[in-house]
Order: structure tokens, then sequence, then C-alpha cells
């Protein structure tokens, strides 16, 4: 290992930092930033009334009215990501604006060159992602309280009412409530460094734990996100410009490059939280590193959406000693069961993505749409996610591939 670099072996918190993950909120943002310095104000008036801007028609107009500003006034990681966002927001309403089909091909060059130039400093792509309107979009109401639903908001909306705080803020507690088993991390690498079984049994029953919290939080979904809405409406402007007939060639950067360039829209395969756990357990959608299928090379081209330091951890990851293959060592039946455990409780978490799809996705897109759609566009692939993916041929994969990882009774 490079001088200098950590390793994820040490039981140290200080080996997370470099990986930007947070003891409390794992790979959220912790207490991200609301307010950008003055002239990038202007974006945050914008973002702030986006809902209200499209409902009136004027989104457009008040985003070709922009300066261009220089990024140079946007020092350090949280002015970044909150720049990152912003420009994300805007960028989704001004393509998609009432999500009727009415389309825009060209992003100006006042929006384009600032975000690909924020984009570049941060390693992400230029597209509002997971780790921009669930990660590091919201805050706490009560700044000393819990990280629950109650206690919490979101920092920008689309239309489409409650609905979006619903969607990101329910994914953004499943994702904390698992955060907490990354700190165990290091005390499973020491354990099978020092071949010591009984410490790893313990670490595996506390992953499996943070596992059963998230899907429980996974449950608050239908309490606050109404299926017809995040279909009919807030869907559309989480869609990116990849596998998207509205955009076939991708949409035009101006200012920035010559061609139309395809990015993938928002998707929860950009959490980096359930592959830091299927590379931890040797759960493997490669063969010998290599996709092994479309939902495999789905997960790696996801990987590149995430920020770069969360795609640092989990390339050390994949360098760290295999849990899987010390547990089939050991023969220790309870330690199996124990894995084992593990293992479903990632096969329950994409069972219930796939409940999840069905009841907000394939449901929905089955009835007659309410919303007016341009005659002369088509509309939009009903059996594609936001990713640009089939959506539940991925799932069922991925799922079956978490499946097989069980270790079978001799």
């Amino acid at each position: 290992m490079a001088p200098g670099k950590s390793s994820p072996v040490e039981n140290s918190w200080k080996i997370f930092e470099e990986y930007h993950i947070d003891e409390d909120v794992g790979f959220a943002l912790p207490n991200p930033l609301e307010e950008l310095p003055h002239p990038y104000d202007a974006w945050i008036s914008i973002a702030k009334n986006l809902p209200e801007l499209i409902k009136n028609g004027q989104l457009r107009a008040e985003v070709e009215k922009l300066t261009t500003f220089s990024i140079d006034g946007l020092q350090g990681h949280k002015l970044q990501r909150l720049a990152h966002l912003v420009l994300g927001y805007i960028t989704m309403a001004y393509v998609w604006g009432e999500g009727d089909g009415d389309v825009r091909k060209v992003l100006p060059s006042n929006i384009a060159v600032p975000y690909c130039k924020v984009s570049e400093k941060l390693g992400l792509p230029p597209i509002l992602v997971y780790a921009d309107c669930v990660l590091a979009n919201w805050k706490k109401k009560d700044p000393s309280g819990p990280m629950t639903y109650e206690n919490m908001d979101i920092l920008f909306s689309f239309p489409g009412g409650e609905c979006g705080k619903g969607f990101f803020l329910v994914s953004l507690v499943v994702e904390t409530a698992a955060a907490s088993a990354i700190k165990v991390i290091p005390i499973i690498f020491n354990a099978i460094q020092r071949e010591d079984p009984d410490t790893l049994q313990k670490a595996l029953r506390d992953i499996a734990s943070c596992l059963h919290k998230a899907l429980e939080m996974f449950h608050q979904i239908h309490e606050y996100v109404d299926p017809n809405l995040f279909f009919n409406v807030l869907r559309i402007y989480l869609s990116g410009w990849k596998g998207n007939p509205l955009l076939s060639e991708g949409l035009l950067y101006e200012g920035v490059w010559d061609t139309p360039k395809k990015f993938a829209g928002g998707s929860a395969a950009q959490s980096s939280i359930f592959q830091c756990f299927d590379i931890l357990l040797g759960i493997e959608h490669t063969v010998g590193g290599v996709p092994s299928d479309s939902a495999a090379k789905f997960l790696q081209e996801m990987r590149t959406y995430m920020p770069s330091a969360h795609q640092n951890f989990l390339r050390s990851l994949e360098s760290g000693p295999s849990v899987r293959k010390f547990v089939l060592s050991k023969g220790d039946a309870t330690l199996q069961e124990i894995y084992n455990e593990c293992v479903q409780a990632m096969v329950s978490l994409r069972n219930y993505h796939l409940q999840i799809v069905a009841k907000y996705i394939v449901i929905p897109a089955s009835q007659p749409s309410k919303r007016k759609q341009t005659s002369e566009e088509p509309s939009e692939p009903k059996s594609k996610g936001t990713g640009g993916t089939d959506f539940m041929g991925f799932l069922k994969t991925v799922r079956s591939t978490t499946a097989n990882s069980l270790l079978k009774e001799d």
C-alpha cells in the first residue's frame, strides 16, 4: 500500500475521513450547507422556487437570464456539493420543463459551463445524481434532534408536493440505518487477519442487524410517497438522457462540448452503501473482475456516478481480505449461519425494492396517464428506470446473484 494511504483494516474512524465517510451518516454528506455566497445565490433563488416557476411557465426564461459565473469563489467540498445539487435541480427543471414532453435538448452555457466545471472538481457527471438529491439534500429541523423522518426536511423540491420529500428522505434514512454497519468493517478485517472467528461472528451480527433496520426504514415509503405522483410527476425530473427516446442523442452542454452527451438519471444503484456490502460479503456480480451480464455492467457504470472518494473506498474494500473465503475455510456452522443472515438481509432488501418498483412504476405505468404528452414526441419508455435501464430485469438479476451467494449446507 502506498505510504500515507489508509486501509479500512485500521480500526479508527480517521481512516474514513479521506473517503468522505461520516461516523453518524455514512456516505451521506454531514450537515449539508444550504446557502451559496453572492453571486451564486442567484442559482439558489431559482432552485428554491422551482415548482412555482415551472407552474407559471417562467423557469426557462429565468434560467436564460442568469449571468455565467466563474466557479473560483466555490472553495471547499461542501460548497461545491451544494453547487452541484443546485445546478442539477436547475438542469433537470430546464430540460424537462412542465413534464409534458416539451423538452430542451441544449443546456445554455450560463448553466452548462459552471455545472461541468464543478462536476469535474467533484469527479461527478453533470446531471442530478443520488449523491445530490439524497445524500446532500437534507437538514434537521432540530439540529440536536435525531436523524428521523419527522425531524428532517429536504433543501430543494421538484413539482409533486411532498412526494419528493418523502422519496428522498426515506432513501436517506434507509442509507443512514445501513451506514451504522460501516464502522464494523475494520473490526471484520482485523478479525480475519487475527484468525478470530468469535469477533467476526459478533461483527457480522452487527451488519445483519443494521441491514434489518434499513429494511424497516424502507417501509416508510408507503406512508410518505404517493405512487401516482411519483410516477407521473417526480420521476420525470429524475430521468436522464441515456437510453431515453425523448433525448435520444443526449443533451448538448453549450460552451462545453460540441456534441450532445448521454448521462443516466439518478438511481438507487448509485448508492455506495449496498455495493459496499456486496463487496464485503463477496456477492460477486462479476466473473474475474469482468461484469458477467448487463446488470453487472450497469452496477459498474453507476460507480462512476458516485463521489470519487466513495469510489476509492469501494476499490479499497476490493483489495481487503475475503470474508466469504474465511468463513468457508473455517467450516464453522454458526459462522456460516451468521454470514448467510447478512446475505439474506441483502436479498430481503432487494426483494422489497422489487415490490416498491412494482407499486411505484409498473402498476402506474399500466394506467392511463393523466399528463398531457406532446404529439410529436415519443413517450418515455415505461420499462426503463430513471437510470435508463430495464429496471425489473436488472433488479431480478441482482437479487438472484445475491441469493446465489448464500452458502449451502453440506
